[in-house]
């Protein structure tokens, strides 16, 4: 039975991916802030499915509790899935946000899964199997839905997650990006939003399962919200095919200065 460390586990997308995951047979690691909600979650799939739940309370826009939970991983029980969650969004626009809001935003979406990416890899690859989940934003793709640098953050982990793949790939490790749209969780409130004005929500649990779908099926990028996958690998293809283009020892014409 293998093992899959989650953050941001104790609500929401964190909590349902431990569900369906120790509902597969997984063993677990759970890690999140709340320490009453991660118990409570722990001791209910330890029941229902008979898996065993371990937790780390963290706060993982804190370095020093990043660095506690990468240790965690690079000295205990192999992880053998690794679901970067936590995530979250400011209700300020960047000019108006504080350096310590901006900061902490970098931390846990950025930092964050980064580290923990880092200290799983090696591990991984010395076993020859492993897959890393990046739980990203559509807001990667379109930043310009969302003021300040959420969907910035959010592209890095789309980067981020196909670098890992053309990395690693070749030593076992799947990983994939998980892209949601409008999705029912708690980050609409942390960022002012009231859910119930919003249409077009998706709802956790079925967010969830199309992304497992994906990852059953080894998909680099689980877009769940989009109807015709088509687009996607159209915009794919684009950004290949512009590639060998991007080593020449000339400027493009359209940049020569003519007298």
């Amino acid at each position: 039975m293998s093992t899959a460390l989650i953050t941001g586990a104790s609500g929401g997308i964190g909590a349902v991916y431990a569900d369906r995951l120790a509902a597969r047979g997984h063993h677990l690691v759970l890690v999140a802030r709340s320490t009453g909600k991660l118990d409570a979650l722990a001791h209910d799939l330890r029941t229902r499915y008979g898996i065993q739940a371990e937790t780390i309370t963290a706060d993982l826009s804190d370095p020093a509790q990043v660095r506690g939970v990468a240790d965690r991983i690079r000295t205990g029980t192999p992880i053998d899935i690794l679901i970067n969650n936590a995530g979250t969004n400011t209700a300020s626009g960047f000019a108006d946000a504080a350096d310590a809001e901006l900061e902490g935003l970098i931390g846990l979406n950025m930092t964050a899964p980064t580290l923990l990416a880092h200290a799983a890899v090696a591990g991984m690859a010395a076993r020859g199997a492993g897959a890393i989940v990046n739980i990203g934003s559509v807001v990667g793709l379109a930043t310009e839905l969302v003021p300040g640098i959420y969907g910035a953050t959010k592209a890095y982990l789309l980067t981020f997650s196909q670098s890992l793949a053309h990395e690693f790939g070749p030593s076992g490790i799947y990983v994939q990006a998980v892209l949601p749209g409008a999705t029912r969780t708690d980050i609409w409130r942390h960022s002012g939003h009231d859910v119930s004005r919003l249409d077009g929500l998706m709802e956790v649990g079925d967010l969830v399962d199309a992304a497992l779908a994906g990852f059953d099926r080894q998909e680099p990028v689980a877009l769940p919200s989009l109807p015709d996958d088509g687009q996607w690998h159209a915009f794919e293809s684009a950004r290949l095919a512009m590639r060998p283009n991007f080593a020449n020892s000339r400027p493009a014409s359209r940049y020569l200065i003519h007298s």
